[in-house]
């Protein structure tokens, strides 16, 4: 049995780092799939424990050049970040003197120090400061590979010594012809590149707030109710079946079912529903939600990894840290990218030196060369997107499961609801009870006995319609559900059925079930249940049932339309009732009378004509067609999100949701796709600029850092998206 593990990762700097890593984990015994992620610094694992261990994949990590740890709780950068922040403050002091004369001289202002204070200055920027690219370029060189930090050193290197060589070469004439020299470059480059990375990884703390933001959601300590007294214990200490006392305005610390008092929960942060909830005994309340006006006693039903708050935020996780398929084409290209730019590098010093004969010039353009090429802005173009999307997404209440599902859901075309649930309530009310045989009555009664054990939608209707009229239930033997039809079972020796007109059709009795009351109902867009004596075959009555539309079903499929995208509804209810609802709220097209596993097959044939299918239901009778769709779309009442296996779980019943999805995935695409294209055009424009002799290696250096921390803020603007925004335009 496969096992999996997510571990933190220390010193990737690029792409480059993250297929030396992979490449070094797929060769390992054992290792089934690893896909590491830049921009959360995180490698995830699916391994055979028989042939390999967490301490050895950590161990191959380590043999590639880079630090592996088992995840912490709350894995904290402020520490490591206000280190880099007082390292380049002192690299920018130290190199300020060099860039200076540069800036006064054309003003006549010349304070140009001597070469051996320059020398002082720029060592220990070269050596100390910049060390970690020595040490990552090091470890890049034993694993026979490369990476940006081995660019900037060998970049900086060559600065640095050709700087000592013209200090050696013209060191008799000093005071009287001061030689140019480069140490300024070699400060200046490794200062601008600490600089950015340090932008860079501020604003990746940014793109995971979302995470973040849920994790500090968690509650630390809880009320526990033992006997008459009160008690404050950590979270931690609770268990299974506690009594926990929440007050008003408190944040309510676990999963669990109200067994006193009633409130109104406010949920936004995990559900993201704005209006407080009403909650009474007996309902469900979700860890991390703040309790309103009431006082309440909760039993705790969830703790740890199991509760809602814990999943979601695991799901998010998951969908950060696999790769989005249009990521490949960025494997590939930074597979090749370092070697490639050192050739380059090479080609532009030969003939540079060859052509003008001044090899100080062609040191300075393969400098540039090398020091320009950033492999950093390809690596982060695609996570960084993702994981800003996602958040933004599970702030809104949409749980997308992984990058993959993000993707696919921009180019949907065609998008299949099912009815009950996903465009009704599902809640739907008993509207008549008519008898063919016998009295109405005797219909309910029977119906109601039948039902006693459901908890089908239909069957709690009936059951509340029969207490309403306080009709005694006898409890029905023998009862077998028959998917997609109805069910049946024996009440005083009397074999029943119940179900829809598919079943009716299938024994021959429809001359019985139609009728003028029939086709009303249907019209009206009515559920009808019929209730059948087999071995008499006769129908002895019907019930029909409705269920109101949610109040933003039709705006939801007004949006879908606006973004280009057909509709179908694929429902078990009868022709009529579907085809009422459709019309009402715009639906392209309907399938009804459709059973749970023939959904998936409808979807199949939509795939087979090239659609993109998206498929929205409730994530249980749907699980065919949601498995079967490119897309599926589980609607979740926020308390089984963990239930869903659909690439996408819309957190609360609103229809309003399924637009959104669709708006932010392609909103994140096309982030995504812009983040590739400058990351792309800064090498493309660039390395021939240097090469050509048109950049200098400070703005080398400078155009570098710009590249990563620009791709990154692009990203961060996808946080200005709203749920409910306007989506005119959003082409996939």
């Amino acid at each position: 049995m496969e096992n999996q593990i997510t571990l933190d990762i220390k010193g990737m700097t690029c792409a480059s780092c993250v297929n030396r890593i992979e490449k070094k984990l797929a060769k390992a015994q054992g290792v089934a799939s690893a896909s590491v992620n830049l921009a959360t610094e995180k490698a995830k694992v699916v391994f055979d424990p028989k042939h390999l261990t967490i301490p050895g994949i950590i161990q191959i990590i380590a043999d590639a050049g880079y630090e592996a740890s088992e995840p912490r709780k709350e894995r904290s950068r402020g520490g490591e970040l206000n280190k880099d922040r007082k390292l380049i403050a002192l690299s920018f002091i130290l190199t300020l003197p060099l860039v200076l004369p540069m800036l006064l001289g054309p003003f006549g202002i010349h304070l140009l120090p001597s070469p051996w204070i320059q020398l002082l200055l720029a060592s220990p920027i070269q050596f100390l400061i910049g060390a970690r690219f020595y040490k990552a370029a090091w470890g890049a060189l034993r694993a026979r590979s490369g990476n940006m930090e081995l660019l900037v050193a060998i970049g900086t290197s060559a600065a640095y010594l050709l700087s000592l060589y013209l200090m050696y070469k013209s060191a008799g004439h000093w005071s009287h012809h001061p030689p140019h020299l480069y140490f300024e470059g070699s400060a200046v480059i490794i200062t601008l590149v600490l600089l950015g990375k340090y932008l860079e990884a501020r604003a990746k703390i940014q793109t995971s707030e979302a995470i973040t933001a849920l994790q500090k959601l968690r509650p630390a300590v809880a009320r526990l109710r033992r006997g008459a007294q009160e008690v404050e214990v950590p979270v931690e200490e609770l268990r299974l079946g506690d009594l926990v006392v929440i007050r008003p305005g408190e944040r309510i610390p676990v999963d669990g079912l109200i067994r006193r008092g009633s409130t109104q929960a406010d949920e936004s942060l995990i559900t993201g529903e704005s209006l407080p909830v009403e909650k009474r005994e007996g309902d469900k309340v979700v860890g991390a939600a703040i309790n309103g006006d009431g006082s309440i006693q909760v039993e705790v039903t969830a703790l740890g990894t199991e509760t809602v708050l814990s999943r979601i935020i695991r799901l998010v996780e998951d969908a950060q840290a696999v790769k989005a398929p249009i990521q490949r084409l960025v494997d590939k290209v930074s597979a090749v990218f370092v070697p490639t730019v050192l050739a380059v590098a090479v080609v532009t010093f030969i003939l540079t030196g060859f052509t003008s004969l001044d090899w100080e010039q062609a040191i300075i353009r393969g400098v540039a060369v090398l020091v320009i090429a950033c492999p950093c802005a390809l690596g982060l173009a695609t996570p960084t997107g993702v994981m800003v999307g996602t958040g933004a997404a599970a702030k809104a209440g949409i749980l997308i499961k992984d990058a993959e599902a993000l993707e696919v859901t921009q180019s949907i075309t065609l998008m299949a609801f099912d009815k009950t649930g996903t465009l009704t309530q599902g809640k739907p009310v008993v509207k008549s009870v008519s008898a063919f045989e016998g009295s109405e009555e005797g219909v309910l009664r029977l119906t109601a006995g039948l039902q006693s054990g459901s908890e089908h939608p239909l069957a709690k209707a009936v059951l509340q319609e029969a207490r309403r009229k306080k009709r005694s239930i006898e409890e029905a033997h023998d009862t077998r559900a028959l998917p997609g039809r109805g069910l049946m079972g024996t009440i005083d020796g009397r074999k029943l059925l119940l179900g829809s007109k598919r079943l009716v059709a299938e024994l021959g009795l429809m001359d019985q079930a139609l009728g003028p009351r029939t086709q009303e109902s249907e019209a009206l867009g009515a559920t009808v249940s019929y209730l059948i004596a087999p071995e008499a075959r006769k129908v002895l009555g019907m019930i029909t049932f409705t269920d109101a539309l949610k109040d933003t079903a039709t705006a939801a499929v007004r949006r879908l339309q606006g973004l280009g995208i057909r509709t179908i509804m694929l429902t078990g209810d009868n022709q009529g009732s579907a085809s009422a609802v459709a019309r009402t709220l715009g639906i392209d097209s309907v399938r009804a009378e459709v059973l749970p596993e023939d959904k998936a097959q409808v979807i199949r044939e939509f795939r087979a004509k090239g659609e993109i299918v998206g498929m929205v239901g409730d994530g249980i009778n749907d699980a065919p067609a949601l498995a079967s769709a490119h897309v599926g779309m589980a609607m979740s009442t926020g308390t089984d999100v963990a239930m869903h296996s659909a690439g996408v779980t819309l957190m609360r019943g609103d229809p309003l949701l399924i637009p959104d999805a669709v708006s932010i995935s392609r909103r994140t695409y096309r982030k995504i796709k812009q983040n590739l294209f400058w990351a792309f055009i800064y090498n493309v424009i660039g390395i021939p600029l240097a090469a050509l002799g048109y950049l200098s290696p400070v703005v080398a250096g400078a155009a570098m850092a710009l590249s990563s921390v620009s791709v990154v803020t692009n990203a961060l603007l996808l946080r200005r998206w709203k749920p409910g925004a306007n989506t005119k335009g959003e082409a996939p």
